[in-house]
């Protein structure tokens, strides 16, 4: 069985199941671990294609969204306060109101943003909502393009359709092929096989490399790693110590996807329980035996590729380890 452990002393106390996909632009398998057939939802990790008709579309250029802005878009991010201003000067750009997002409002995911907060006698907000940048990305897309902003995260409303149009463009499948769902922050999510998950990856990765818009968008969250998630975040630590060889997105319910921006791959990873601190360090795992990160990063990244486990007396108890072989699984 292909696990993340996590130990305590010297008994693993439980583990994590994962499954496993990297594939080429051509949809083929390069290396796989388990059924890369089974449908799974994109969640967040959608984020970078979804972010991408903002660049084709003008809307960068027509409100002038800085790099960071786009960032932002595809992030999930901490509710620092470089991601609340961030949000809140896309919608200002745009001429739109903050009361348009309809993402639930919920405190900072950041410890220190949230107590900041709330010692300030604020309280949460829409703005403060993981995926507020997504949600501004969208309202101004609605915006740019004369659509009615109000209720754009609907199926029907015009975004929602767009958005469903460039996960038929990245996948290669057709609507009756895509399942969708309702995702936390209100918007519709779409499920396909974990396989063209990874194939949609590679294929935005290849386009980045001849194509402004793809490279507009990679380029932005690898320059701008902090606002697509923030301090401490494994996306943005791992796309820092990456330095543009790779472009990763975190997805609800343990899920990963990103690609090789040198090598023309793309990956995706899905947790079965959904457990976030075993697909973190999945993660570093596979971008460590694919050759995108280094000893040297890896040991960087050790916070996420082997935490450890304390209790709360602050003492070493554990660890959390990786124990799948990627190499072994070559298609």
């Amino acid at each position: 069985m292909d696990v993340v452990e996590v130990t305590r002393g010297d008994l693993v106390e439980a583990r994590h199941s994962l499954r496993v996909v990297v594939a080429d632009q051509e949809g083929t398998v390069v290396a796989s671990i388990g059924d890369v057939e089974e449908l799974t939802y994109y969640r967040s990790a959608a984020k970078p294609l979804q972010a991408l008709p903002l660049v084709e579309e003008g809307v960068c250029d027509r409100f002038a969204l800085s790099d960071a802005e786009l960032a932002l878009c595809c992030g999930s991010h901490e509710g620092e306060p470089e991601h609340v201003a961030g949000v809140r000067s896309i919608l200002r750009k745009a001429g739109l109101e903050e009361s348009l997002l309809r993402c639930g409002a919920h405190l900072p995911f950041s410890p220190e943003a949230s107590r900041a907060l709330l010692a300030s006698g604020g309280q949460a907000a829409r703005v403060h909502n993981n995926c507020s940048g997504k949600h501004a990305g969208m309202l101004a897309l609605a915006a740019a393009l004369g659509w009615d902003p109000v209720d754009y995260h609907l199926p029907e409303h015009p975004v929602q359709l767009r958005m469903l149009d460039e996960i038929r463009r990245w996948t290669g499948l057709n609507s009756e092929e895509i399942r969708t769902g309702v995702d936390g922050c209100g918007v519709v999510c779409f499920a396909v096989p974990l396989r063209d998950i990874a194939a949609s990856f590679a294929r935005f990765a290849v386009a980045a490399a001849r194509d402004e818009g793809e490279r507009r968008v990679v380029s932005a969250m690898t320059t701008h790693a902090f606002m697509v998630g923030g301090t401490g975040r494994a996306c943005t630590d791992v796309m820092r110590q990456a330095a543009g060889r790779a472009f990763v997105k975190v997805g609800a319910e343990g899920v990963y996807a990103g690609g090789a921006t040198q090598r023309g791959l793309g990956f995706a990873i899905k947790v079965a329980d959904g457990g976030r601190r075993a697909v973190e360090v999945a993660l570093v795992r596979v971008l460590s035996e694919l050759g995108i990160l280094s000893s040297e990063d890896v040991d960087a990244l050790r916070r996420h590729a082997n935490p450890t486990v304390y209790n709360t007396l602050g003492e070493e108890v554990g660890q959390i380890r990786a124990v799948f072989d990627l190499a072994n699984a070559i298609a």
